[in-house]
Formats: C-alpha cells, structure tokens, sequence
C-alpha cells in the first residue's frame, strides 16, 4: 500500500482542521455567518491560503454538507445493520430512531442539511450521493417488504401526472423493483421522517405534546404501517 507523502498529509490534516473550524462557526452563528476570512483567522492563516484549499465559501459548504450527510448515513446504516433481519418494522424503527438521535444531538449539522436555506449558497452534485443513503436504504426496506408480499398499502389515490414523470425517472434509476405508488409511498416516509424531526428539532411541539420520543415513536410505527413493513 502507497503511503500518502508527507506534504499530503499535511494538506489533509489542515483541511480537517479548516471543517472542524468551519463547523465551530456553524454552531455559534449558523450557516449564514461562516466566513473564510474567520476560519483563516481563527486558524492563524492567511485568506489567500485558505482559497488554496477552499476556493469559497461554497465549496466550504459543500464540503461540510457532504460530511453531514456521510456521518448521519454511517450512524443510521450501522443502526439498521445491526436490527433483527427478519423484523422489517424493528429495521425501519431502527433507521427512524438512529436519524432522531443524531439529528438531536447535532442540532447545527442537521440544520445545515435540512433547515434553512443558506443564502445564497447554490447546492451541487457533489452533495448526491451522501445524502441519498438514508432514502436509498429506506428504498432497500420497502423493497424487501415487496419480495415478501407485503410493502406500502394501497390508498387509491392517482398519482398526478407530473409527480408521476419525476417517480418514472426516479424509479428507473433507484428503485425498478417498486412500482411507482410504492416509490411515491418511500418518499413519503421519507419527508414525514424528516419533517417530524423538524418540528421537534424548530420548537413546533411544544404546544402539541411533551413527550417528543414517545410521540415520534408512535408517529413512526404509523408510518411504517403504511409501507407494510408491519
């Protein structure tokens, strides 16, 4: 195995260290607030370095947004991996319930993922791939529920027929094992678990309910329901 050389290593250690300094930021005065020129000062260096690692603050951003999207999949593939094979619900419940935990526990990360819009950040491809692993292995569990002749019930309701055209490209890409009503029940699921978490994550319980895990426990085994994978 080729050993990285030493100016590489270097090169890796100070980009570390510039997301760690990023995210510091993110936490004390949020997405819109991240400036090269703090990181770099904070860092001791020059801007004209950073711009050498970082050309911007988008792609900063990017960077940081990708990382997010790897380590909250890594938790939650870790947590599904380690469910009961057979109980596609205790799968689901495990994927939920390992996204919550993460989400409460990096209130900034997730804010940066699906909060506000940062202004005047434009979102790349770069960002695709990490942060279709939780929505592709969500895929996987319909998916297996459909191969034991279960999966997502069938409530009648036409799909309109733009939601159908992006389903149909979607599903030949992702997902040619579900029909599209079962891929348009995941995204669903997919956007209730996210929109749950927001809510609790933005303060939009608390008139509702005081027990937020008992609640998102409850709302999650719903939903699972619907996707038959009870």
């Amino acid at each position: 195995m080729i050993q990285p050389s030493a100016r590489a290593r270097v090169r890796d250690e100070l980009t570390r260290e510039i997301k760690e300094t990023a995210r510091r930021q993110l936490a004390a005065d949020g997405s819109a607030g991240l400036s090269l020129r703090a990181v770099a000062r904070e860092l001791g260096m020059v801007s004209s370095a950073m711009y050498r690692y970082f050309p911007s603050r988008d792609d900063l951003l990017t960077a940081l947004i990708a990382d997010a999207h790897d380590e909250v999949g890594s938790v939650v593939e870790a947590a599904e991996a380690a469910a009961r094979r057979r109980s596609l619900l205790g799968r689901w419940l495990a994927v939920t319930g390992a996204t919550r935990t993460w989400a409460l526990a990096q209130p900034q990360q997730y804010a940066l993922l699906f909060g506000s819009p940062v202004p005047g950040y434009q979102p790349t491809d770069a960002t695709i791939g990490p942060a279709a692993r939780i929505p592709l292995l969500m895929i996987k569990l319909v998916s297996d529920a459909v191969a034991a002749g279960r999966g997502p019930v069938a409530d009648g309701r036409p799909i309109p027929r733009a939601v159908r055209a992006d389903l149909k490209s979607l599903r030949a890409s992702v997902a040619p094992e579900l029909t599209e009503q079962q891929l348009a029940h995941t995204v669903l699921a997919w956007t209730e678990l996210v929109g749950s978490i927001n809510f609790e994550l933005f303060g939009h319980l608390k008139a509702v309910t005081s027990d937020y895990q008992s609640y998102f426990d409850y709302q999650m085994q719903g939903v699972g329901q619907r996707l038959g994978l009870a």
